[in-house]
């Protein structure tokens, strides 16, 4: 029998321990899943500020002189769109238009001193090997190069409506200058340099910081010392399910595409240039989906979760795809994929939890607004 892969851990594993984190597998990594308590957490970032150890997660440095070009190949939005110190959010699609996996793309414009164009992808954890292989199958043709950007580094998320003050205190100059997906080099006192992006996955303010392991624990020591929560992946899955932001492998995956997960915004079609999976979406586009990823409110107490039956006067017409307690609207939510005949906004609808059907209502999204 094959032995069973050691989990990897993030440079902040002692110290995450050190901070009462609770540690479970995830992706492949041992992380922790909550500190003080996963309600404690999540209203801390709603309300204050909070701080997660996402350095799990890939990330890739992209260089090469026509790099922008290159990579609008793999991707159905407009990086044209988007300029020097800007990012936006895609996704990574198949033939079929499904998606492979979703990422956040960060111009990093021209370097003058190396002569070439960088642009900074972030993917997720469970794909990053096989997200990197492939995307150098693709592109090193193209003469782009690609390499790891994150090393032995780390990857953090300050969010909550107090990130930006303390985040502020740190670089000793305002950032009220740097949008939602703006992202810049920084100098933090103390700590050192960090590459930053006014990007996260909670529905706050906040700010995804990637720094040398070194300056990831003095940043991490810092902030906790400063009166910051710590924040495991059980709080960082109920903010970003009341934000309605979706996860890859539950609410979409390689047999669905961006229209029937409801992400046909990152669609541009209307872009005259070529990319994986053009030719698919362009006949769903014509044709009609038969699914779609709709938001879920539930009465009562019930709490939804993956894989649970969606009923439409007793049939079967869907499957919740992520479900939780809110903290925030005291309600139980979800995202779920329906029949799009049942997808429309007040349409009752019911869960099926332990052989009943809780009555639910298809809601507008996201859940929770700031």
């Amino acid at each position: 029998m094959a032995a069973t892969p050691a989990l990897q851990r993030t440079p902040l594993y002692k110290a995450a321990v050190q901070a009462g984190g609770r540690m479970v597998p995830f992706a492949g990594w041992e992380m922790a899943v909550q500190f003080s308590g996963l309600v404690d957490e999540h209203q801390a970032v709603r309300h204050h500020c909070g701080l997660f150890d996402i350095s799990h997660m890939g990330v890739l440095q992209l260089r090469g002189s026509g790099v922008k070009d290159a990579m609008q190949t793999l991707v159905p939005s407009d990086l044209f769109r988007i300029g020097p110190g800007e990012a936006c959010y895609s996704v990574l699609l198949n033939e079929q238009g499904g998606i492979r996996d979703d990422l956040i793309i960060y111009d990093r414009g021209w370097l003058e001193a190396e002569q070439t164009h960088e642009l900074v992808l972030v993917i997720n954890a469970a794909c990053a090997e096989a997200d990197t292989a492939w995307i150098r199958s693709q592109l090193e043709p193209q003469g782009v190069t690609v390499v790891d950007r994150k090393g032995s580094g780390t990857l953090l998320a300050l969010q909550g409506p107090e990130a930006p003050a303390l985040l502020e205190s740190l670089c000793g100059c305002s950032l009220a200058g740097l949008p939602r997906f703006g992202h810049r080099d920084l100098q933090l006192e103390g700590i050192g340099e960090a590459f930053v992006g006014r990007t996260g996955y909670t529905g706050e303010d906040g700010f995804e910081l990637l720094l040398s392991a070194e300056a990831g624990e003095r940043f991490w020591i810092t902030c906790l010392e400063k009166g910051v929560k710590p924040c495991g992946l059980g709080a960082r899955d109920t903010l970003r399910l009341e934000a309605a932001m979706h996860l890859f492998g539950s609410d979409m995956d390689a047999s669905t595409s961006p229209l029937e997960a409801s992400l046909g915004w990152l669609v541009h079609l209307e872009m005259p240039k070529p990319f994986i999976g053009r030719e698919a979406l362009e006949q769903q586009t014509a044709e009609g989906v038969t699914r779609k990823l709709v938001g879920l409110k539930l009465q009562g107490r019930a709490i939804p979760r993956h894989d649970y039956p969606v009923l439409h006067n007793g049939a079967v017409v869907g499957t919740v795809t992520s479900g939780t307690w809110s903290p925030s609207l005291q309600a139980g939510i979800a995202l779920a994929s329906v029949s799009s005949s049942c997808a429309a906004i007040g349409t009752e609808l019911a869960v099926e939890i332990r052989g009943k059907a809780e009555p639910a209502q298809v809601v507008r999204r996201p859940f929770y607004r700031r």
